[in-house]
C-alpha cells in the first residue's frame, strides 16, 4: 500500500490534492461494495433508519465519489461532454471533480442528446 493510501480512507483528506493515477483502485471498490452490501443488508431486515444513514455515508464518502467519477469517466460515453458541456479527460480535472460533487444543492440539467 503507498503512502497515499495510507493517508486517505473513506473520508475525504484535508489537502484536497490526489494523484489520480496512483489510487488504489482495489481497496476503493472493496470499501464502496462493503458499504453497498450492508445497504442491503438494513434493506432486508426492514430497518430503514440504517439504509438511509449508510446511503448518506457512501455518497459522501471519499472513496465513493472517486468510484463514481471513475465509472463516468470510463464507460463507453465518458468523452462525451454532458449538458454543462464540460468532459473531464485529465487526471487532474477527474480529481478535481471529485471534490465538486455536493450531496446538497444538486440541480439536474435538462437531458442533452447527441446523435
Amino acid at each position: 500500500m503507498t503512502e497515499l493510501n495510507k493517508s486517505i480512507t473513506g473520508a475525504s483528506p484535508d489537502n484536497r490534492e490526489i494523484d489520480w493515477d496512483n489510487l488504489n483502485w482495489s481497496v476503493i471498490k472493496q470499501f464502496v461494495f462493503r458499504i453497498q452490501c450492508r445497504i442491503a443488508k438494513a434493506e432486508r431486515e426492514g430497518k430503514r433508519g440504517k439504509v438511509e444513514a449508510l446511503q448518506r455515508i457512501l455518497s459522501t464518502s471519499f472513496y465513493g465519489k472517486c468510484l463514481a467519477v471513475k465509472k463516468i469517466t470510463d464507460n463507453k460515453g465518458g468523452k462525451t461532454p454532458g449538458v454543462d458541456k464540460v468532459c473531464w479527460s485529465t487526471s487532474l480535472q477527474k480529481a478535481k471533480a471529485v471534490f465538486t460533487l455536493k450531496r446538497k444543492g444538486y440541480k439536474p440539467m435538462p437531458l442533452r442528446r447527441i446523435y
